[in-house]
């Protein structure tokens, strides 16, 4: 299939630097490159997403009045560590 395709000019910067790498023709560098990113793109994510057990806006120890009850609290959840 023949079309027109404007690039941007870090795109086309990039395509040419791989044509080069490669000593491929700008045709099979495009190709290649649409290839991939299409298949990522319609793969599902093998990222892990962050996601919290709480609210950010709860916080981790309810009461903060006394400095002595919050630190025997770090302590006995480990995170003081």
């Amino acid at each position: 299939m023949r079309t027109t395709l404007s690039l941007d000019d870090d795109v086309a910067a990039l395509l040419e630097q791989m044509r080069k790498a490669k000593d491929a023709t700008f045709k099979q560098v495009v190709n290649d490159a649409l290839r991939e990113g299409l298949t990522r793109l319609s793969s599902p994510s093998d990222t892990v997403r962050f996601e919290p057990s709480r609210s950010i806006w709860e916080p981790a120890i309810a009461q903060l009045d006394n400095v002595w009850e919050v630190l025997d609290e770090v302590e006995r959840s480990g995170t003081g560590r």
